[in-house]
């Protein structure tokens, strides 16, 4: 029986400085630092004074407290889903701290306001919270050394904190970390200007490779995964729920799952209020005395299901409607100079439609959650990525206060942003009030694939006018696709800027003419983000078409495609709404430099132009996302009977400082396994509203042949501001490998996956 303890430190008398006054408690020295509360950011550029302004609203978030023994906690705020967050995040603050890293303990935050944001979502974690971990641990730091200089009657500054004791080097003194809490903790935060940081060569930690924390608990099998959370009389539950979104059941015949031996109660979830955000999509639960039971209960249900407004929804059908509407003029997102002249004057004009279909996030761990009502209020143990936006949930749902609602968070087997979605844990919450007891749900893999909020389908329409050396004169872009906003606002039919501005607004290329233009849609279906978001399909309409261009123009490539970033320079994106994933330009401008040194990087380690024989070939794509740069070039094998093999891939990426440059490496590696699943099989297609696939044999994972044999990872050295990782590696690699198969055999791919097209050669 696992029953996972998961504490909450929290803080008194809350100020609005950047750090908290120090204060002595029975644990000893408690430090909370400010962070940023994400939604109170603007989108867009802003100056740096709007930014400061901004700053000025952060809300304390994450503690740092050292006890009478010297022990060091640092409380994880984001959610551990294999990126390595839980453990880079605290490395920062040990760093500055001067901790001992083997010492250090970590506990898990739960949902709550008071820590900012918790969104582990977006690639932000590291870029939004380095500086806070950084001024968290070196303002401890600042104090204790401070605390032992009037101890041993020195200069703060000749003492220096390592391995969890503050040093004196000239006197060869040292003294722990527990032995000065009391005196530290009586002194004031010292202000932020005054911190000193550690130097580069200093470091000890950050840069270097370090394993994850919670690394011998997984491989041991002690480590609290959703799955794993058990209470004393937990039930457990499946769900039915009706195959189209907006559908309901009409009648419930549980007679044959009431005679299975353990099956307890069957109980009707209420569809939703509204429009589904969110919230649970109703059904038919069937409680049981184990998972297994209750899974073969639910099959055992006979429901007659209203399928509502949505069973028409033909896949195949709506993605001929999307190429349709963008070959008609929409919403101008980017307009530079006049494209119209430049096709009337073009010595030849090149066009393509471009396809994505939905996906499915399919992380490993299905959607769980454990959930108790008691007394009025619900605790949840859950492996969401959104805690806070879970605790908001349960309260709509349930009609409680927020003081009401307690959200743990586990360690989560995958998430891919499903999981910050929390319509399971809201089942589960709203099973356990309907039965005075604790409730574990788990969604079995149809379940998750045929009930997921999906990656949106699109279609992107380019045209390039090009003179007579090839050279483009003017891009047309249009793209179509239902909008995530359409999950909340049922009215939403048309793209966001912020959606826009993943790809196409911010194209790089030294084109003088240039339009994007946006194309209603309207969702038939849960839209929601995906590891990438539109960037996937973008890159893959507009790396695709810069190949075709090179070929056009009889150019190689990736000469072509370095000519088309231009000269080193900052994108100029003024007069564009450009939400550069929610952080000014000023801070992180659009730099053609850093993409196209990655460019040049990745050509190099590929060995770039040397001749392969027909079936086997290169591809290379570049693209910016969440503020990082990446460039990757694919090799692939195509028999000729149309099997795609990946020999090697070659990722490189500019992230600025590589806090951990082994989890960096490891999620370059998994966006190339995660980026063939897509190219070569992914692919959630409807018919009469209900979702056709079910499981990994029609919705593959790519595998152990399949995948890449070999991905050559290369982290350019950087002392930049932090940018994204998690989601950087995956836009590139669908283009690059398409790029690769038709260098190959001459097939030119316009439309994902690659399953059931000929690409057979001879």
């Amino acid at each position: 029986m696992i029953t996972p303890t998961i504490k909450n430190l929290s803080t008194q008398g809350s100020s609005r400085r950047v750090f908290m006054q120090g204060l002595l408690s029975a644990s000893g020295l408690l430090l909370a630092a400010r962070v940023p509360g994400m939604s109170a950011l603007p989108l867009g550029d802003m100056s740096e004074g709007d930014f400061a302004s901004a700053l000025a609203d952060f809300r304390p978030n994450v503690f740092l407290s050292i006890d009478n023994a010297g022990k060091v906690t640092i409380v994880a705020h984001r959610s551990e889903m294999g990126t390595g967050i839980r453990t880079s995040l605290p490395m920062v603050v040990a760093e500055e701290l001067g901790a001992d890293w083997e010492s250090v303990r970590l506990e898990q935050a739960l949902g709550d306001a008071k820590y900012g944001s918790q969104n582990t979502d977006g690639s932000r974690s590291i870029r939004r919270f380095y500086s806070v971990m950084r001024d968290a641990g070196a303002s401890a730091r600042a104090m204790l050394e401070q605390a032992a200089a009037a101890r041993w009657g020195v200069e703060a500054s000749e003492c220096d904190c390592r391995d969890s004791k503050v040093l004196h080097p000239d006197s060869e003194r040292a003294i722990g970390f527990g032995e000065l809490v009391e005196e530290a903790g009586k002194l004031a935060v010292p202000a932020s200007d005054s911190l000193r940081y550690r130097a580069a060569a200093e470091r000890r930690y950050v840069g270097q490779e370090t394993k994850i924390y919670d690394l011998e608990g997984i491989l041991d099998g002690s480590a609290v995964f959703g799955m794993d959370v058990r209470i004393p009389g937990t039930k457990h539950a499946a769900v039915a729920r009706c195959p189209v979104v907006g559908g309901k059941v009409k009648s419930v015949d549980s007679k044959a799952a009431m005679a299975i031996r353990g099956v307890e109660k069957v109980v009707q979830i209420p569809v939703y209020k509204g429009h589904y955000a969110f919230q649970p999509l109703g059904g038919v639960a069937v409680i049981a005395n184990n998972t297994w039971t209750a899974i073969q209960a639910v099959n055992a249900l006979k429901i007659e299901w209203d399928l509502g407004p949505n069973a028409d929804y033909d896949s195949a059908a709506y993605g001929k409607a999307l190429v349709a509407a963008t070959h008609e003029p929409g919403q101008v997102f980017r307009d530079v100079g006049d494209i119209e002249p430049a096709f009337e004057a073009a010595s030849k004009e090149l066009s393509a439609d471009y396809e994505a279909p939905h996906l499915a996030h399919a992380p490993m761990e299905p959607p769980c959650a454990l959930a108790l009502f008691k007394d009025g209020a619900v605790e949840a143990w859950a492996p969401t990525q959104n805690p806070q936006s879970t605790q908001e949930v349960l309260t709509q749902v349930l009609g409680l206060a927020a003081d009401k609602v307690k959200v743990n968070v586990t360690l989560l087997g995958g998430g891919f942003g499903r999981k910050s979605k929390s319509d399971f844990v809201a089942e589960a919450a709203l099973l356990s009030k309907e039965l005075g007891a604790p409730v574990h749900v788990t969604w079995t893999r149809e379940d998750d694939i045929r009930h997921d909020f999906y990656h949106t389908v699109t279609a992107v329409h380019m045209k390039a006018a090009m003179d007579e050396e090839g050279k483009p004169t003017a891009l047309l872009t249009r793209a179509s696709f239902p909008p995530i906003n359409s999950t909340f606002d049922p009215s939403a039919d048309a793209p966001s800027s912020f959606e826009i501005g993943m790809g196409l607004s911010d194209q790089p290329w030294a084109i003088p003419n240039i339009r994007v233009e946006g194309c209603k849609a309207a969702a038939r279906t849960r839209i929601g983000w995906l590891r990438s978001v539109s960037h996937i399909p973008h890159a893959f309409a507009v790396n695709s078409f810069v190949d075709e261009l090179a070929w056009a123009a009889k150019t190689d490539p990736y000469e072509f495609l370095m000519a088309l970033l231009g000269e080193d320079r900052m994108l100029d994106l003024s007069g564009v709404e450009y939400s550069n994933h929610s952080e000014p330009m000023s801070r992180y401008p659009f730099d053609l430099k850093r993409l196209k040194a990655v460019t040049k990087i990745a050509a190099e380690r590929s060995g770039w132009g040397r001749e392969l024989p027909k079936g086997k070939g290169l591809g290379i794509a570049c693209h910016r996302s969440f503020l990082s740069y990446q460039a990757t070039v694919v090799e692939v094998d195509v028999s000729q009977r149309g099997v795609v093999r990946l020999p090697k891939v070659w990722s490189v990426i500019d992230c600025g400082l590589a806090v951990n440059p082994d989890r960096v490496r490891s999620q370059m590696e998994g966006a190339a396994a995660f980026g063939a699943s897509l190219t070569l099989g992914g692919a959630v297609t409807m018919q009469n509203g209900a979702v056709q696939q079910s499981n990994f044999h029609d919705y593959p994972i790519a595998r152990m042949d399949e995948a890449p044999r070999e991905v050559d990872v290369h982290i350019v050295p950087s002392e930049d501001l932090p940018g994204g990782v998690g989601e950087v590696g995956v836009p590139p690699f669908a283009p690059a490998m398409c790029n690769a198969i038709y260098a190959a055999t001459g097939k030119r791919v316009r439309k994902l996956p690659l399953s059931g097209q000929d690409l057979r050669w001879e």
